[in-house]
């Protein structure tokens, strides 16, 4: 009783409470935004107040809040507005609505976002989203100032402001988002899984082959985590001990497993699940279970005997134990499995037993992952698997957002969601001569969890190592968009509160086909900002510049990644022409043409330098800038040299050049350094 009297009143607090409306100001023309007692938006427009139409609203649909602000010229010329939006340390400029002309590109930036598509600014820490329409032709800009301020200006026939408090939590439907109870994990999650290498056959001499293959081979580009799978435990599933020690594959104990992964400079990671097999166990626990109706130990599919989460003592007995003992093991990283089979084979299947207790079964579900977050703590990663969870938002980091097998449909379904409310996790990489590039392009540009699951021997001989070596690591990024390129799956997540039956995909986990191919990713350095370009498949046959958000008025350079092609000087568009088999997907860099020789890309990831270019200047007739290159790994530079540059001098500290050679208006100076590290250049012009 005490516990849904608890849940009435966060209910209440948010339904009731009028500070979840902002108070919007018009005093003589100057508009002013202020939500629970701060400013997050002045505005002003230019002439009398007697100029102009002001009208707002407000309304609660759902529980979710909308004011809107219309302006209009009285005597029906352009409204011009010109101000300034505050956010906090985790907002961003983005856009708010998908626009009903143009091609469908999933967007993700990294650095502060000055794309010419952003009509809005989304703050995390309040979760709050205050868009401009962008309608009927109106021109919007929104660049990035310092200190998380965002100067915005609107011209248009008519300017209407939108303002969404508590946007993902209720527009979106995430009852549990709660920004300021919880931090997205910004390193890169990049490692290796053990499940479609080996599946349940994984054995300590696999794994200690793979830790020393891995350790030399990929580790040096980026790849930080080694996580075994299924197949390690003891059968039947059922008290602590089955996981904490394991089967006679495994003879040295998880201990020593951790610790031998370690020593290769890898961060050591488990899989477990929620279910319970041993029914002798079971039987003599009944106490800790869920019961059906004939007061036994319930039993689902996939998930065995349904431990009870509403019960203390079977979160004290069952599950504190296992995760206190595998961090005590030493292990990093941890995949909780079969969550959707407790959830709907579980407590949604006998719902009944929840509702005797008067217990939520949402708050008992969250119990259960609530417990193995605060034995393992924030420091360690935790990954949902499978499907879509929006019962464990704010407790989990990442979450494998489909059904087994990579796929990156889900990357365009819940591409809102990256970063934001956790990571995506698209499932493990095989690198296959089909799939490889094609697989590890759109998990970096996303910025998804990137989980690689071959046999070492493959990242021993096969060519194909280059796609993940050249896609990691992964970058820190945030969506440009707070809708979903896809909606079909995100719209259906409430059918997740009545499912009963997790055995293959449902309705809202992600799909294996989507709506578009083209994966954008947008970077801002200091000293440039750029846009990349992944291009899955052949759909879309011109690529008009508007739809990236780059501007139709100025030139392009453009060039392509993988086949280290430069294609051209481009305006308005860009015909990328057909998909080389070989790589079975395009990535196009395209940076601003200036009046001078100017960087095109490097071949060290597929950002074109978003990862290890320093300070990159043009300054006393040379190009100058440094670079964190891979020890005896050839690093590639590509220059655009217009018409008339006449090339002096190179200058290199910690490498030494191995190739500088001018093709057309393309330099290519390839660069070799025994050690690594950064090393420093200057490309000198007449």
């Amino acid at each position: 009783m005490k516990n849904l009297l608890l849940v009435c009143l966060l209910v209440c607090s948010v339904v009731c409470s009028n500070a979840q409306y902002a108070v919007i100001k018009n005093n003589a023309g100057v508009i002013s935004i202020t939500f629970k007692d701060k400013m997050i938006f002045t505005g002003k427009l230019p002439g009398s107040a007697s100029d102009y139409r002001i009208n707002q609203t407000q309304q609660r649909i759902n529980n979710a809040v909308y004011q809107v602000i219309t302006i209009n010229q009285v005597k029906g010329e352009d409204v011009a507005l010109g101000g300034d939006i505050y956010g906090g340390n985790e907002s961003i400029a983005c856009e708010s609505e998908p626009r009903d002309r143009g091609l469908k590109v999933v967007r993700h930036v990294v650095g502060p976002s000055n794309n010419q598509l952003n009509n809005a600014v989304y703050n995390r820490n309040g979760d709050w989203l205050l868009s401009v329409d962008n309608i009927n032709g109106t021109h919007i800009g929104i660049t990035p100032q310092n200190n998380n301020q965002y100067n915005i200006t609107a011209k248009g026939s008519e300017i209407v402001i939108r303002f969404r408090p508590q946007y993902y939590q209720q527009h979106r439907g995430l009852a549990y988002f709660n920004p300021a109870q919880y931090t997205v994990w910004k390193q890169p999650v990049v490692g290796w899984c053990s499940w479609f290498a080996y599946y349940n056959r994984i054995t300590e001499a696999d794994v200690h082959k793979t830790a020393d293959v891995i350790s030399e081979k990929l580790k040096p580009y980026g790849l930080e985590y080694l996580q075994i799978d299924d197949g390690f435990q003891q059968v039947p599933i059922g008290l602590p001990n089955t996981w904490l020690h394991p089967n006679e594959k495994f003879p040295s104990g998880l201990e020593n497993l951790a610790g031998y992964i370690k020593s290769k400079g890898l961060i050591p990671g488990i899989w477990t699940n929620v279910s319970f097999a041993d029914s002798a166990a079971a039987y003599q626990n009944k106490a800790l279970f869920v019961k059906d109706a004939a007061g036994k130990p319930a039993y689902g599919n996939w998930v065995g005997y349904v431990m009870d989460g509403s019960n203390p003592q079977t979160v004290r007995s069952l599950f504190s134990p296992v995760y206190e003992g595998l961090k005590k093991d030493g292990w990093q990283y941890f995949k909780l499995d079969a969550l959707r089979h407790l959830k709907y084979e579980g407590y949604n299947s006998y719902a009944s037993y929840f509702t005797s207790k008067n217990y939520n079964r949402d708050e008992a579900y969250r119990n259960v992952v609530r417990d193995v977050r605060e034995q393992i703590g924030k420091e360690n990663y935790l990954l949902a698997c499978w499907g879509i969870h929006p019962e464990l938002v704010g407790l989990v980091d990442g979450c494998r957002i489909g059904d087994d097998g990579y796929s990156y449909a889900g990357l365009a379904q819940f591409n809102s969601y990256n970063n934001i409310v956790w990571r995506n996790d698209p499932d493990h990489i095989e690198l296959t001569a089909k799939e490889a590039y094609r697989s590890c392009t759109a998990t970096s540009l996303t910025g998804s969890a990137f989980m690689l699951t071959d046999k070492p021997e493959k990242y021993e001989g096969s060519p194909l190592i280059d796609a993940a070596k050249k896609s990691i690591p992964v970058l820190y990024t945030q969506p440009g968009q707070v809708y979903d390129v896809d909606p079909s799956k995100s719209s259906l997540i409430q059918m997740a509160d009545v499912e009963m039956s997790g055995s293959g995909p449902r309705p809202f986990d992600a799909g294996r086909s989507t709506t578009t191919g083209l994966f954008a990713l947008e970077i801002n350095k200091p000293f440039e900002n750029w846009t990349v370009l992944g291009r899955l498949d052949d759909r879309d046959k011109i690529i008009p510049f508007k739809d990236l958000g780059l501007a139709d008025n100025k030139e392009y350079l453009v060039f392509e990644f993988w086949s280290k092609k430069f294609e051209g000087i481009f305006q308005k568009q860009f015909e990328p022409g057909a998909i080389d088999p070989n790589y079975g997907c395009q990535v196009f860099c395209f940076r601003e043409k200036q009046n001078h020789p100017q960087l095109l890309a490097t071949n060290r990831r597929i950002g074109c330098g978003a990862y290890e270019l320093h300070n990159v200047q043009w300054q006393d007739n040379a190009l100058v800038g440094s670079s964190d290159v891979v020890a005896g790994d050839d690093y590639e530079i590509y220059l655009y040299e217009p018409d008339g540059a006449n090339f002096g001098t190179l200058s290199i500290d910690g490498a030494t050049v191995v190739k500088n050679e001018k093709q057309g208006n393309v330099r290519q100076v390839i660069l070799s350094s025994a050690k690594g590290g950064l090393v420093n250049w200057s490309i000198g012009y007449k």
